[in-house]
C-alpha cells in the first residue's frame, strides 16, 4: 500500500477549505436562526386578560331614578307582601342574599328579574327607581 504524500501546499488548502466549509456552516446556523426567531419574536406575547369592566356606582347608574315613584311603585305591586311570603318575617332578609347582590347593576338586574317573573310591566326607568330605593333602604352601595 502506498501512502499518499501530502505537500505543504495540499495541507494549505485542506485547511482553507475547512476554514471556508466551517464559515459557511456557521453562516447557514446564523440564517437558519435568524430566519426562526424574528417571527417568534414578532409574534406578541399574550397579553394578559383585558380587565373586566368597572360596573357603574350607584350614583351614576340611579342619578335619573324618581325615588318617590319607586316608592309608590313598591306599594303598589306589593313587593313587601311578596317578599314575606318569599322568606318570611317581614321580608327583608330577602335582600343581600349571600353575596348575589354586590352591586347596583345586580340590584338592578334582581328587580328587572322580578318585573319580569310576575309580569309587573313596569318601564326601565321605573325599574331603576325601585331599584334606587332599594338600594338607598337597605344595600347603599356608593
Amino acid at each position: 500500500m502506498i501512502k499518499p504524500s501530502h505537500s505543504a501546499l495540499d495541507t494549505a488548502a485542506i485547511a482553507a477549505a475547512l476554514a471556508a466549509a466551517k464559515a459557511t456552516a456557521a453562516l447557514g446556523l446564523l440564517l437558519l436562526v435568524l430566519l426562526v426567531k424574528p417571527s417568534q419574536a414578532q409574534t406578541p406575547a399574550p397579553s394578559a386578560r383585558p380587565a373586566a369592566p368597572t360596573p357603574p356606582s350607584a350614583a351614576q347608574l340611579f342619578r335619573e331614578a324618581d325615588l318617590t315613584l319607586g316608592q309608590k311603585l313598591i306599594a303598589e305591586n306589593r313587593c313587601v307582601a311578596c317578599h314575606q311570603q318569599k322568606v318570611g318575617g317581614d321580608g327583608s332578609s330577602i335582600y343581600r342574599p349571600l353575596g348575589r347582590i354586590n352591586n347596583p347593576g345586580a340590584l338592578r338586574g334582581m328587580v328587572e328579574q322580578c318585573n319580569t317573573e310576575l309580569n309587573l310591566g313596569l318601564f326601565p326607568e321605573e325599574v331603576s327607581s325601585v331599584a334606587a330605593v332599594l338600594n338607598r333602604d337597605h344595600y347603599r352601595f356608593p
